[in-house]
């Protein structure tokens, strides 16, 4: 089992920054695979970043490698997505997921067993 809670969502505007947070926990929490969804009223649930917590390597599904930055803190067992020169259009919920095992493709939500709750970030223009 995994427990995780996102939080650092709010309103901003276009070009701003956010810096989401998702504290996990969990037996042998040391591995496992966390990413970053998103999903917007009416579409599916959409992968954005994963990263494997052992050694901290990443992948990335959308196209947002320039302005968003996965990191993880092991002594606060917390990911963070970084995110910068934010658009309206990356208004949506977010939501991080864990799995223990690797899935391809990865982007998709059933990938992934364990979801936090979700955190809405709005983008002005």
């Amino acid at each position: 089992q995994v427990h995780l809670v996102e939080s650092g969502g709010g309103s901003v505007q276009a070009g701003g920054s956010l810096r989401l947070s998702c504290a996990f926990s969990g037996d042998s929490d040391s591995e496992m695979y966390i990413a970053w969804f998103r999903q917007t009223p009416g579409k599916e649930r959409e992968g954005i970043v994963r990263m494997y917590t052992p050694n901290g390597d990443t992948d990335y599904y959308l196209s947002v490698k320039d302005r968003f930055t996965i990191s993880i803190d092991n002594a606060e067992s917390t990911v963070y997505l970084q995110m910068n020169s934010l658009k309206p259009e990356d208004t949506a919920m977010y939501y991080c997921a864990a799995n223990r095992w690797n899935s391809y493709p990865w982007f998709v939500p059933r990938a992934f067993a364990f979801w936090g709750q979700g955190t809405q970030v709005t983008v002005s223009s």
